[in-house]
């Protein structure tokens, strides 16, 4: 995702800026867009900043002092003066739910243990529960507390990190795993509310940041891929392409092609629509099993619920510190850019493209994590998906809390979701189509640059390759300052960089399997 907008300069007075930035795409991948998303935020011209004048005209009138609030409820999320209204609120809200309600049938079937993860998972109940009330009780913090129209859920890409890289391949207990989530979420939190963010976020460089979300991408519809039987494993080559004529798989096959033909039509919640469409195909057809009910009683927490807590000094080992590093990094980037390009299409960003209450939505985001992970999931974090209810005229706290009560009324509907977590052909499109919208990031890196070109193709590249998205972070932070170096530009390589490149070098010696 490097393009020649990071070495724009900023226009001079009175002209404005040739090339406005544009608003996020919708889709769960613009999470791994974060950071580019960032960046356009910050060459907003004069007038998409709420300027409107940029001194080559007589100045304008003052504008019109917004109305008076209708009550306390009004005056604290700012409903009248932001020009929204309650229904407005109330509708966006539904419509975000509907656009992300897809993750309460996907983590399980990542996480849980009638997934791809078997008995080394969590029980996949527990899964559910803990990731509905992860997205209530996170959603109600940033809408309450940040008072933005932003929903938090567990997020992809940090669930397969969870999932098949620490759980997995690691062999790092599920409960262990949930206390390094645990850490990842209170040192960010310490980050978020201090000026070392800032400074973290100048550190890495841009084409890394791009890397990592392209590359999460691809790992992500690898694993869609792998559960569709679109590839299969093979002794002679690795991989090869699947029966396509297996039921299953023809399945998996039309759940991705509705779930395109959606996407591509620009419809808010494309991925629950394919999910929904292949759930019914499958029982029509006797490939999916019908549901014992529809609604049932929240259980499971007892199984994980202080999981996080009580494994907690089993996290402080060397393999689990770049666990923790790898959760606190990807969230890190990941929460910044999606706060930023949600508020930036709400037009709630100031007259200097800055976001307002950053620290307050930051910190909110660490807090959904740091529950999350007390109460049985992956790394909670902001949705790109909230952009939908943006779009429907979402523009306060007001929208977030109606998600979140639409997530407590889903925590009953577990005999449903249960069937499509089971389902890997189901939720398999779903995979794969967020892997694409995460892989947009590779047209914005500078590919004619070697510098950025190979350690950015090297962490890509070994993410699905080594089934590690861990693997593929260590190997773009070790060899960034390698080719920096051979480049003759050593003074460009921030000193952060190094420390990760030496605790990354640790790790392949000592950690990595």
């Amino acid at each position: 995702m490097g393009s020649d907008s990071e070495n724009r300069h900023d226009p001079e007075p009175g002209s404005p800026d040739p090339a406005g930035a544009e608003a996020p795409a919708e889709g769960s991948a613009a999470r791994g867009d974060a950071t580019a998303t960032d960046r356009a935020a910050r060459t907003l011209d004069a007038g998409e900043q709420g300027l409107g004048w940029t001194g080559d005209e007589p100045a304008p009138p003052a504008p019109a002092a917004p109305a008076a609030p209708k009550g306390k409820l009004d005056a604290y999320f700012q409903v009248t003066e932001l020009g929204s209204t309650y229904r407005r609120e109330l509708m966006a809200g539904t419509v975000t739910f509907l656009a992300m309600s897809y993750i309460l049938a996907v983590n399980p079937s990542i996480l849980g243990d009638e997934g791809p993860l078997g008995p080394l998972g969590i029980p996949t109940q527990a899964v559910f529960t803990a990731t509905a009330v992860a997205a209530v009780f996170g959603t109600l913090v940033m809408g309450v507390w940040a008072r933005y129209p932003i929903a938090l859920a567990p997020g992809m890409g940090l669930n397969a990190f969870f999932a098949f890289t620490v759980v997995q391949s690691m062999g790092i207990p599920w409960q262990t795993a949930l206390s390094g989530t645990l850490l990842s979420g209170v040192i960010f939190f310490v980050l978020a509310v201090t000026k070392v963010r800032e400074r973290i976020l100048d550190s890495i460089p841009m084409q890394l940041k791009l890397a990592v979300g392209a590359g999460i991408g691809l790992f992500i519809a690898f694993i869609g891929l792998k559960n569709a039987g679109f590839v299969v494993a093979s002794e002679s080559t690795f991989v090869k392409l699947g029966d396509l004529t297996a039921g299953r798989t023809l399945l998996a096959f039309f759940g991705l092609v509705v779930t395109v033909i959606f996407l591509v039509l620009g419809r808010h919640g494309a991925v629950l629509i394919g999910i929904v469409s292949t759930t019914v195909l499958g029982m029509l057809t006797g490939l999916v099993e019908l549901p014992d009910g529809v609604a049932a009683l929240p259980r499971g927490l007892d199984q994980t619920f202080g999981q996080a807590i009580i494994n907690l000094p089993d996290a402080f080992t060397g393999q689990m510190a770049v666990v923790v590093l790898t959760m606190l990094f990807v969230d890190f980037f990941d929460a910044s850019g999606t706060l930023i390009g949600v508020a930036k299409q709400a037009g709630l960003l100031d007259e200097k493209g800055k976001l307002p209450r950053a620290a307050s939505a930051l910190a909110a985001d660490s807090v959904g994590t740091t529950a999350g992970a007390i109460i049985g999931t992956s790394t909670t974090t902001a949705y790109v998906e909230s952009t939908a209810g943006v779009s429907a005229g979402g523009r306060t706290g007001l929208t977030a809390v109606t998600t979140a009560g639409w997530f407590l009324i889903a925590m009953f509907c577990y005999p449903i979701f249960a069937v499509v977590a089971s389902a890997g052909e189901v939720t398999a499109p779903a995979l794969i189509v967020v892997g694409v919208l995460m892989a947009r990031s590779l047209g914005e890196i500078e590919w004619g640059n070697l510098e950025y070109a190979i350690p950015a193709f090297l962490t890509i590249a070994l993410m699905p390759l080594s089934y590690s998205i861990a693997n593929g972070l260590a190997m773009g932070m070790l060899f960034y300052p390698i080719v920096m170096v051979a480049r003759g530009r050593v003074r460009d390589v921030h000193p952060v960089m190094w420390v990760l490149m030496l605790v990354f070098l640790g790790y392949f010696f000592f950690l990595a399997e």
